[in-house]
């Protein structure tokens, strides 16, 4: 199978592409290198036979044809996106300019390149996209997202991302592309671009910085290894049912605070100071249209594809502190260029 990934140079899509190579698939990875995409990411597989790199902007659609002609992939996994919540909040037009236009652009390019196909290819061939649980809106003290919970999106980046789901969809209904969508829980690991969650209490922490935290720190994210994640859409994109939607979660629920605690806990002893690291914690006024808790449950992917998380969360967060402490040279030329976060002194959730 050869899978045409957008967005392979970022930090899920890169997570898509490594594991995708070591499993013996062919991978184009199409990516424009935005500020968070970055080719050291794929570097472990940038010289495997497997592998071919296109730099290219999902919303222009002449040349995002000419990759299709060029490479002929069997299936397509549509992971670009702008996805940082503050920066919609900048800049709401961006976000639907990638992540509504790009995703249309992106379907007719499919949607021509598997009408030329024939027999079992145009059979075998699908658009998988990946989208996040935040379409969802938020919930309260209780409950869990299902594939059957409404869209109710609160925020310039999610609703964005429901666009383009329903988008999606129709695409599948009324031209009968054959489409499969995922809804993933938050996502965290090596190579996380240092202006989400995690990676910026690292590093700020490492930096003897204050850790700033939006409101009181009691949002509920469900926590996904990017690694298990991974592993659940090339799943999905082999095994999934056409037309169907699966949610990813990891089953792994906590308040900001608590995560933000057990990492200071990890560098402690990892990169220790001259004081306890949760001292430096910072209570900072929230964002606009803050969600409170997000919560997946995947009970359909497991009992359909037989796939579940495999990382459990006190593992794979010190896993993730080690792995930006022993990578200060990754993250040290993210910083130079400065970001987002950085200058606005936020952190993320």
């Amino acid at each position: 199978m050869k899978v045409l990934i957008t967005g392979g140079a970022g930090f899920i899509g890169s997570a898509v592409v490594r594991r995708a190579v070591a499993e013996g698939l062919e991978v184009v990875n199409l990516d424009v290198l935005s500020y968070s995409a970055n080719l050291e990411n794929v570097a472990s597989v940038a010289d495997s036979p497997l592998y071919a790199f296109e730099q290219a902007d999902i919303c222009d659609g002449e040349r995002v044809k000419a990759i299709f002609a060029k490479h002929q992939p069997d299936a397509v996994m549509h992971l670009a996106a702008e996805s940082h919540n503050d920066r919609a909040i900048d800049g709401p037009l961006d976000f639907v300019r990638s992540n509504v236009m790009g995703t249309a652009v992106l379907l007719e390019a499919a949607r021509a390149h598997w009408l030329s196909l024939e027999g079992a290819a145009k059979a075998a061939f699908r658009f998988h996209h990946v989208s996040t649980d935040e379409v969802f809106g938020a919930l309260g003290e209780e409950g869990a997202f299902t594939e059957e919970t409404p869209y109710d999106p609160n925020s310039p980046y999610s609703a964005s991302k429901a666009g383009a789901d329903h988008l999606v969809r129709a695409w599948g209904r009324t031209f009968g592309l054959p489409v499969v969508i995922t809804n993933c829980a938050n996502n965290y690991g090596p190579f996380q671009f240092p202006e989400k969650l995690i990676p910026t209490v690292v590093l700020r922490a490492m930096e003897g910085k204050s850790i700033p935290v939006y409101g009181d720190g009691r949002q509920v994210r469900d926590w996904l290894h990017v690694d298990d994640h991974a592993d659940a859409l090339l799943t999905v994109l082999r095994k999934g049912r056409l037309g169907e939607t699966y949610c990813i979660g990891g089953d792994s629920n906590l308040r900001n605070i608590e995560i933000i605690k057990i990492l200071c806990a990890h560098l402690d002893k990892l990169a220790p100071a001259n004081v306890k690291h949760e001292t430096r914690i910072e209570f900072v006024a929230d964002r606009p249209g803050h969600d409170f808790r997000y919560s997946i449950d995947a009970s359909k992917l497991k009992q359909e594809l037989g796939w579940e998380p495999r990382t459990p969360l006190p593992e794979g967060l010190e896993d993730t502190v080690r792995w930006y402490v022993e990578n200060r040279a990754w993250w040290q030329g993210i910083r130079e260029r400065g970001f987002h976060s950085e200058r606005l002194g936020l952190t993320p959730a």
